[in-house]
């Protein structure tokens, strides 16, 4: 039995995925501190996730090396991982991630990236391989579901690409963690998507000392 289709994202309060720029990623700390928008997304992205920065799961991941909090923070972290067969993402994800990421990227599976580009499989340490796929979400899908066996497929990101795949009806469930952050404005999570046809059920709601990460199962309306 093939597994699910769901993704795990941090969210502010106010309902965004991410600030109003990531042009910070590949900027320099000087350029940063000069740029007053540049420095309010690094602290606002920097807050949306710092329930997981100090996570047991979260340093072993990027190699920090031992220590980090146990608790239900690093259970979440490592549940989402471990469950993750193979993932997919839009090229705008990828291309910020290609600058940030480490050279072990922290997928360890099979990512598949939609763009119209064409480019040769990309692989790196720790198991990572990112394809780039260029006909479509659903032939992404079912590349990613054969790579993940019967693990599950995770939708990985940005807000776009997960709209599309809501509004396509190829969602099963999703969990959000929702942090006590309000950004004003940036990318809305739910933008674009077609309310009408989709209902959710909540299945649960996990408190935490830095935020609460609510699940959904996704159903046709």
């Amino acid at each position: 039995m093939a597994g699910k289709v769901f993704f795990s994202v941090s969210m502010s309060l106010d309902g965004f995925l991410v600030p109003e720029s990531m042009d910070w990623l590949a900027a320099t700390p000087e350029q940063r501190d000069k740029d007053p928008t540049l420095k309010r997304s690094m602290a606002q992205w920097m807050e949306v996730h710092a329930w997981a920065f100090p996570t047991r799961f979260f340093r072993e991941s990027l190699k920090f090396g031992e220590g980090g909090e146990e608790g239900p923070d690093n259970d979440v972290a490592r549940g989402t991982f471990e469950r993750t067969g193979a993932s997919v993402m839009g090229k705008r994800m990828f291309d910020l991630g290609e600058i940030s990421w480490p050279e072990d990227a922290p997928f360890h599976t099979d990512v598949f990236v939609l763009t119209h580009a064409r480019r040769q499989p990309w692989e790196r340490p720790g198991g990572t391989t990112f394809h780039f796929v260029n006909d479509g979400i659903a032939a992404a899908l079912e590349r990613a579901r054969a790579a993940a066996g019967q693990r599950d497929v995770r939708i990985a990101g940005g807000a776009e690409t997960i709209v599309e795949y809501l509004n396509a009806g190829l969602i099963d469930e999703f969990s959000v963690a929702l942090s006590p952050v309000l950004f004003g404005r940036g990318t809305r999570l739910f933008e674009g998507v077609d309310a009408a046809r989709i209902a959710l059920e909540p299945v649960g709601a996990v408190p935490t000392e830095r935020t609460t990460h609510v699940t959904y199962i996704v159903r046709k309306r």
